[in-house]
């Protein structure tokens, strides 16, 4: 699964990319991994009409029998997720300019990169969480396609066309959930180190 993904971007650009407001957020581009900080793009609550940017961590507190953050929501029919992915303000979309997978046997371990051309900062669906120890997110994974399946079998993450973002961001969850599929593997490309 994705465990590092590129943002390289300032937050007045990705505010713009997103028709968001930026606020104070610090954001000047990065890399970003569990447990580290990122801006998300969150919705008012309210049909999803105002955007605000905002920085949370990635990963959110386990389940009660779990030991480590959550960064990952493969699962969407699990009780666990149910009850934040039917309330559509506390989901998210999650900015990104490309996204790494492992491959390769082990000990010759190599990063692949994924970006999308079409779209300079583009966005996964999340999920985030205030009021606990600390703000957070995590982010939905589906089956990969063809593509990212050549370097990871098991899952990648769920990236949204722009017309999905308010669906994501405000639909009733039998709507919002249709969109949570692979995205097309001839729109992605693939490189050895990120796309700068």
């Amino acid at each position: 699964m994705t465990s590092l993904y590129r943002l390289d971007a300032p937050a007045t650009a990705i505010a713009a990319a997103f028709a968001a407001e930026a606020g104070d957020d610090p954001w000047s581009g990065d890399y970003v991994a569990p447990a580290r900080p990122a801006p998300v793009i969150v919705s008012d609550g309210r049909g999803g009409a105002r955007r605000f940017l905002r920085p949370k961590l990635w990963g959110v507190p386990p389940p009660p029998r779990g030991d480590r953050p959550v960064t990952h929501v493969r699962n969407l029919a699990s009780p666990f997720w149910i009850g934040t992915l039917r309330h559509a303000e506390l989901r998210c979309l999650i900015p990104a300019t490309a996204f790494a997978e492992w491959s390769g046997p082990a000990g010759a371990r190599r990063q692949q990169w994924f970006s999308i051309p079409s779209q300079p900062i583009f966005a996964f669906a999340g999920i985030h969480r205030d009021g606990e120890d600390w703000p957070c997110f995590a982010m939905l994974t589906t089956d990969p396609n063809r593509l990212v399946g050549q370097y990871q079998p098991h899952a990648m993450p769920v990236i949204l066309h722009p017309d999905q973002h308010a669906t994501w961001l405000s639909s009733e969850w039998r709507d919002a959930v249709a969109v949570a599929a692979s995205f097309p593997a001839q729109l992605m490309t693939v490189t050895d180190s990120p796309p700068m």
